[in-house]
C-alpha cells in the first residue's frame, strides 16, 4: 500500500503510480497515481525524457535499472525540487513483431523503509493515532486501539466525539486537536482517564503536533500518549508528603496537629478520616505500656469528611469511645502496623454493624464499598493512638487503597505521631514550668501607701515554652516603695528557676535598702556567680533588669537599669515621656558600672515598667515600641486595670510569642500634715527636746495612745545619733499606714543589735527599739545613714 500525501485517507497500489515509457526513454503515459506520487501532471511530463526526472546521472541510473532485471531504487526530483527514493519495477512491451517498443514503469516509495516505518508505527508501545483537519480518524497503531477499547476499521474517517461515549469527559482532548490545527502548533498536556475496563483511572502525557506535507500544507494531527499512572501516582505522593512536612505541626498542640493530618488526607488520600489517641496522650501523659488483649477506649481529637452532605460521625469530637479487639483499629494498635481492609471482611462488616459506624467512617453500613486502613501512631516506640482512613468506592474512585496507599499513610501517620508526642512533651513541660513560674512571681502584694499599681502577665504561646518574666512591688522604709520587673534569658523551666532565684535575690537586697545602682551591682555579681556554677552543664545565664525607688514624701524617683527597655510616664497633664535612663549591660556581664537616673514624679503621674516580649507580637523595635506604648497610654481609662487592658489591645492583637510583664503605677505623695521634720543639733541636751517635739505631734495627729513607745524610740535613736554619728542630725515623723520614726546622721557605720552583758552601761538602746516595735532597720544616704522603726497605729 502506498500512502498518498494530500488525499485525506485514500490509499492506492502502488500499481496506480504507472508511467508508459518508449522505445527512446520518452514518456508516453502517465497515470494519476504517479501524479501524486512525483508532484508532477500529465501535460507537464508526457513527451519528455524520463531520464529528466531522475536525480544523478541518468545514463547510469536507467542501465543499472534494466540491467537489474527491472527492480532497483532510484532517486528521482520530486515537484516541489526535494530529492525522494522511489522502489521502480520496469515491464518491457512489445509490437505486433516481438520487437522492445518501451516499458511500463510503476513506482512507490523505498519498500524496505516504508515497511520499517510502518511497523514502527503499528507496534509502538506508546498510543499513536493521526486525525485530519476535521478530527476524523485516519490511523490508529495497535496499541492506541488497545488504550481505546476498539478496532482501528471502527473509527477510521469517523468524527471523533461520535467514537466516545463520554463526550463531555473526552472535551479537553478534542479542544486541544483543534487547538493545533488552529494554531498550527504543537501542545503537550496530561490526562487523567478511565481504562477500558472501566475499573481504573489513568494517567497520559499527551503529544500532539500539527502533519504536514513537505510544502507545508496542514494535513492532519498526530498524537502520541505515554500511558504514566505510577509516576503520576508517585509525584501525587511526594506532594502530599512534602505538603505535609509544612502542614502538620505548625501548632505545639495535641489536637490541633491530629486535625491537620484529617485536613491534609482528605481528599487527596481518603474520603474521610479520624485520628482517636489515648486519653493519657489527650492529658498530655505518657501512655501506660502493655500489651493489649480487650476493648480499648479511645478518644476521638479530630475528623474529616470529604462530602459536605455527609452524616456526622456517631462520635462526636472529645467524646470516648470503647472499640472491640477485633475491629481493624485495636488491630492496629495492638500490633502496631497498619490494617488494611474493605467492607466484606467479617471482622470490618460485625464491627460496623454492631458499632453502627462508630469510630470508622461517617457512611451508614448500607452496604457501600468502602476501603479501609487503619493506622497506629507511633513515636519513639510509644503508640499513641490510631488513625483510620476510608475510601468509598464509586463509579468516579473505583481504586480501593493499595500497599502503596498504606505506605503514604504510615508516612503520614508517622509524622503525626511526632508532633504529637513533641506537643504532648511540650504542653507537660510548660504546664510544668507554668506552674512553677506563677508559684514564684507575686501573688498577693504588701500594702504600701506610695503608688496604686495594676500589673499583667502573660506566658508565651509558642514553641520556645515560658520565660522568665517578672515584676515586683517592694514596699521599703519611709513609706517608699521598689518597683521592679526582670526577664530573664531563655525559656523553660531553668529560665523559671532562675527567675525565681534572682526575684528572691533582688526582695533580699531592697531590705538592706541600697540605692538603685548598687543594688544592680550586687545582682550583677550573683548572676555571675551562677553562671559560673552552672558552667559545666552548658546553661547560660543572663538577665535584664530595671529597678525604681519612689518616694511619696519627696515625689522624688530614681530609676536604674541593667540592659532593660526604659520606662514611660504619664504625668498628669496628659503628656507622656519616655525617661532617658542609661541601659547599662545586662546582668552577669560584669565589669562595668550601673547608673541611676533621678527625676521628679508629680502626684497622679503613672509609671509604665514592662519587658520587651510587648514589643515581640508585632515585631517592633524598642524605638518603635515605646512610641506605640506611649500613645497607648495616653487612651482614656477608668482605672489602671483598664489602662493594663488598652496598652495590651493596641501592642499584643494576637497571642504573644514572648512572655509579656507590665506593670503600671500611679504616684501618691503624703500630705505636709502627715510628715513632721525637726533638724537637731549635736547636743546631748537635746534629747529632751525631741522627745518633747515628738509628744507635741502626736497629740495633734491624735496619737496619745502611742506617745510613750515613740518617746522612747526618739530618745534612743537621737541619743545614738549624737553619740555615734554626728550632725547634721534630723528628726523625722510619718503617719501613714503605720507610726515611722526616722533619725539621720552623718555616719556611714550602720548599727546592730548585740547582747549586753550584766555590767555593760550600754548596748540596750537599739534591743529596746527592736522589743518596743513592730519593724526597724538602717538605710544609707548621701549624706550618712538613716534608722528607722515602725509601729502600728492604734487603729489598724
Amino acid at each position: 500500500m502506498v500512502k498518498i500525501p494530500g488525499d485525506t485517507g485514500r490509499a492506492t497500489t502502488a500499481g496506480d503510480a504507472m508511467v508508459v515509457v518508449d522505445a527512446h526513454g520518452i514518456v508516453t503515459g502517465w497515470s494519476e497515481g504517479a501524479r501524486l506520487l512525483t508532484g508532477y501532471a500529465a501535460a507537464e511530463i508526457t513527451g519528455r525524457p524520463v531520464s529528466e526526472l531522475l536525480d544523478g546521472d541518468p545514463g547510469e541510473a536507467w542501465r543499472a535499472l534494466l540491467t537489474s532485471g527491472g527492480n532497483g531504487v532510484v532517486a528521482v526530483r520530486h515537484g516541489d525540487g526535494r530529492r525522494t527514493e522511489l522502489a521502480l519495477r520496469a515491464c518491457p512491451l512489445q509490437d505486433e513483431h516481438g520487437e522492445p517498443s518501451g516499458y511500463v514503469i510503476t513506482a512507490a516509495p523505498d519498500e524496505q523503509g516504508r515497511g520499517l516505518g510502518e511497523l514502527a508505527f503499528k507496534q509502538a508501545s506508546v498510543s499513536m493515532s493521526v486525525f485530519d483537519t476535521e478530527q476524523r480518524y485516519l490511523r490508529m497503531n495497535d496499541t492506541a486501539c488497545r488504550v481505546m477499547g476498539v478496532q482501528e476499521a471502527e473509527v477510521l474517517h469517523r468524527y471523533f466525539p461520535d467514537t466516545v461515549e463520554n463526550a463531555e469527559h473526552s472535551r479537553g482532548f478534542f479542544n486541544h486537536l483543534r487547538k493545533v490545527v488552529e494554531t498550527g502548533r504543537p501542545v503537550h498536556y496530561e490526562s487523567w482517564t478511565r481504562a477500558p475496563s472501566g475499573l481504573r483511572m489513568n494517567a497520559w502525557n499527551i503529544e500532539m503536533w500539527p502533519l504536514r506535507s513537505p510544502s507545508g500544507q496542514l494535513l492532519g494531527v498526530s498524537l502520541a500518549g505515554f500511558e504514566n499512572t505510577e509516576q503520576y501516582r508517585a509525584r501525587r505522593r511526594l506532594a502530599l508528603l512534602s505538603k505535609a512536612a509544612a502542614d502538620i505541626g505548625t501548632t505545639l498542640d495535641v489536637i490541633h496537629t491530629a486535625r491537620e493530618l484529617a485536613q491534609l488526607a482528605v481528599p487527596e488520600l481518603a474520603d474521610f478520616v479520624s485520628v482517636d489517641l489515648l486519653d493519657a496522650v489527650v492529658a498530655g501523659e505518657e501512655p501506660v505500656g502493655g500489651p493489649v488483649d480487650a476493648d480499648v477506649e479511645l478518644r476521638r481529637v479530630a475528623h474529616r469528611s470529604r462530602a459536605a452532605d455527609a452524616p456526622g460521625t456517631v462520635i462526636d469530637l472529645g467524646a470516648a469511645e470503647v472499640y472491640p479487639s477485633s475491629s481493624p483499629p485495636i488491630r492496629a494498635l495492638v500490633t502496631g502496623h497498619a490494617v488494611l481492609t474493605r467492607t466484606g471482611d467479617p471482622d470490618v462488616d460485625g464491627w460496623l454493624a454492631r458499632h453502627g459506624t462508630r469510630a470508622a467512617t461517617p457512611y451508614q453500613p448500607r452496604r457501600q464499598n468502602l476501603s479501609m486502613m487503619a493506622v497506629p501512631l507511633v513515636a519513639r516506640g510509644t503508640t499513641m493512638g490510631v488513625a483510620v482512613f476510608v475510601r468509598l468506592l464509586t463509579a468516579e474512585r473505583p481504586d480501593a487503597f493499595d500497599h502503596d496507599d498504606v505506605s503514604l499513610a504510615q508516612e503520614l501517620a508517622s509524622r503525626t505521631a511526632v508532633c504529637v508526642d513533641n506537643a504532648r512533651r511540650y504542653g507537660k513541660e510548660r504546664t510544668t514550668a507554668l506552674a512553677l513560674q506563677r508559684s514564684l512571681l507575686p501573688q498577693a502584694m504588701a500594702g504600701q501607701a506610695a503608688v496604686e499599681f495594676a500589673s499583667r502577665y502573660l506566658p508565651a504561646l509558642s514553641r520556645a515554652g515560658v520565660g522568665g518574666d517578672w515584676f515586683d512591688v517592694i514596699p521599703l522604709s519611709g513609706t517608699r516603695v521598689a518597683l521592679v520587673v526582670g526577664d530573664v534569658v531563655g525559656h523553660g523551666i531553668h529560665a523559671s528557676v532562675t527567675m525565681g532565684r534572682l526575684r528572691t535575690a533582688v526582695w533580699t537586697l531592697a531590705d538592706v535598702d541600697l540605692p538603685p545602682d548598687e543594688l544592680l551591682t550586687h545582682l550583677d555579681d550573683l548572676v555571675g556567680h551562677l553562671a559560673d556554677d552552672e558552667s559545666p552543664t552548658g546553661a547560660e545565664i543572663g538577665a535584664t533588669c530595671l529597678y525604681a525607688v519612689y518616694d511619696p514624701v519627696s515625689g522624688h524617683c530614681a530609676i536604674a537599669a541593667a540592659g532593660h527597655p526604659p520606662p514611660a510616664v504619664l504625668f498628669p497633664d496628659g503628656t507622656v515621656k519616655v525617661v532617658e535612663v542609661s541601659a547599662g549591660p545586662m546582668l552577669g556581664v560584669g565589669g562595668l558600672p550601673f547608673e541611676a537616673t533621678e527625676l521628679h514624679l508629680p502626684e497622679g503621674s503613672v509609671l509604665a515598667l514592662y519587658t520587651d516580649g510587648l514589643f515581640a507580637a508585632r515585631h517592633l523595635d524598642a524605638d518603635a515600641g515605646t512610641a506605640v506604648l506611649c500613645s497607648a497610654l495616653t487612651v482614656p481609662a477608668g482605672n489602671l486595670d483598664d489602662a493594663c487592658d488598652n496598652v495590651l489591645q493596641v501592642l499584643l492583637p494576637q497571642h504573644p510569642t514572648d512572655d509579656v510583664a507590665l506593670l503600671l503605677a500611679r504616684t501618691r505623695t503624703l500630705d505636709s500634715d502627715e510628715v513632721a521634720v525637726w533638724d537637731l543639733p549635736a547636743d546631748p541636751a537635746e534629747v529632751a527636746s525631741a522627745r518633747q517635739y515628738a509628744t507635741e505631734q502626736l497629740t495633734r495627729w491624735g496619737l496619745d495612745e502611742v506617745a510613750f513607745v515613740t518617746e522612747l524610740v526618739v530618745s534612743e535613736l537621737v541619743t545614738n545619733a549624737i553619740r555615734y554619728g554626728g550632725a547634721p542630725i534630723q528628726l523625722r515623723l510619718i503617719r501613714d499606714r503605720a507610726l515611722i520614726c526616722e533619725v539621720s546622721d552623718a555616719s556611714s557605720t550602720s548599727p546592730h543589735l548585740r547582747r549586753a552583758h550584766t555590767f555593760d552601761e550600754g548596748g540596750r538602746g537599739l534591743l529596746l527599739v527592736a522589743q518596743l516595735t513592730d519593724r526597724w532597720g538602717s538605710r544609707t544616704t548621701s549624706a550618712g545613714k538613716t534608722i528607722w522603726a515602725e509601729q502600728a497605729l492604734p487603729f489598724e
